[in-house]
């Protein structure tokens, strides 16, 4: 029998990060959409950006322009946009807020997509948050676009499972995956105006803190479990946990998930180095690290880095204050001085 026959409506899609890519490969291959134009950060913007990818690569192939918009909310773009006349936008991977102006234009509304399931973990860097809390579970919310952040109308929800050995990257890689699924499926009706929608209320949810780089200082004296969640929760495509060793910031990239509980030495302390990785020492238990680097160098195997820099065990990584440590977990205000 033959497929559905569907009356193509014009979509423009905004995206910077990696989520965007599997969300505009999906509307550049579905018969309902016609994408009229995709716009991305400028090059030299992007570089900032944790995960950035190149739209080009992907729309090119597909004949659709990709228009740079340093200022999503500049009235230059959003003359741009309406002059392509959409019948939907579509966001995915995009960093700053829309304003009321663009999200007033498409025909029938902006669609976007949060990396949790809401209303709860409002905000940015959802999935890090719940690795690094320990949490075994995120999602993918697809919703109506409005001034808030994270607050418009519920389209429809996927969850996402996070795994012992997952890392921030291989947790939004699924994540992403559920949203092209998700905007498959409803694809049709949003572009006829009868998508589903449930109002969130208010009152619900959480909001989570902004996460900087700085706040990756890595607290040892923390049960190994934690130490693991905290590495693979900001490790790449992200700046990293880190650490000070010999007074240097060292890179942590990679560590295994821990099978030990009870304390093994004073938390920090290098408890061995051989070709399986760098041991050391969390309160209780430890972890071995697989892969660290100086800061700025991509990650390399760790007991070949500290063989070259000759360190031993003995050597031990430096302690957070308690301040530092609580204000990187979010659960304190910002120190006036940071450890470096």
């Amino acid at each position: 029998m033959p497929g559905p026959q569907w009356t193509q409506g014009r979509v423009v899609f905004v995206g910077a990060v990696h989520e965007a890519r599997p969300v505009l490969s999906t509307l550049l291959t579905h018969p309902a959409a016609r994408v009229v134009a995709a716009m991305a950060p400028p090059a030299e913007q992007a570089k900032r950006l944790s995960g950035a990818v190149d739209l080009a690569e992907v729309a090119g192939h597909e004949g659709v322009r990709v228009l740079q918009a340093a200022d999503i909310n500049a009235p230059a773009v959003g003359d741009t946009v309406r002059a392509l006349e959409p019948d939907l936008l579509v966001v995915a991977g995009w960093t700053r807020l829309l304003g009321p102006e663009l999200l007033s234009v498409p025909a029938h509304g902006c669609v976007g997509f949060h990396a949790s399931l809401l209303p709860r973990h409002r905000g940015r860097a959802p999935v890090n948050w719940a690795i690094l809390r320990g949490e075994t579970r995120t999602g993918n919310t697809m919703l109506f676009l409005d001034p808030g952040a994270d607050t418009g109308d519920i389209i429809d929800q996927c969850p996402v499972p996070i795994l012992l050995d997952d890392t921030c990257g291989t947790v939004y890689e699924r994540v992403a995956a559920a949203g092209a699924r998700m905007l498959a499926e409803h694809l049709p009706a949003l572009l006829a105006g009868t998508a589903p929608r449930r109002p969130q209320r208010a009152t619900e949810g959480d909001v989570l803190p902004r996460r900087t780089p700085e706040m990756g200082v890595l607290d040892w004296n923390r049960p190994a479990r934690a130490v693991h969640d905290w590495v693979r929760a900001l490790t790449k495509p992200y700046p990293g946990a880190f650490s000070d060793l010999d007074g240097h910031r060292t890179m942590i990239w990679r560590t295994r998930p821990p099978h030990r509980s009870e304390p093994d030495g004073p938390p920090g302390t290098i408890l061995a180095v051989d070709p399986a990785g760098v041991r050391v020492a969390t309160a209780p238990g430890s972890v071995v690290v697989t892969e660290m680097s100086a800061p700025d160098q991509p990650p390399e195997p760790a007991a070949a880095w500290c063989a070259r820099r000759g360190i031993r065990p003995g050597h031990r990584f430096a302690p957070v204050p308690p301040p530092l440590a609580r204000w990187a977990r979010g659960e304190g205000p910002r120190p006036e001085v940071l450890a470096r």
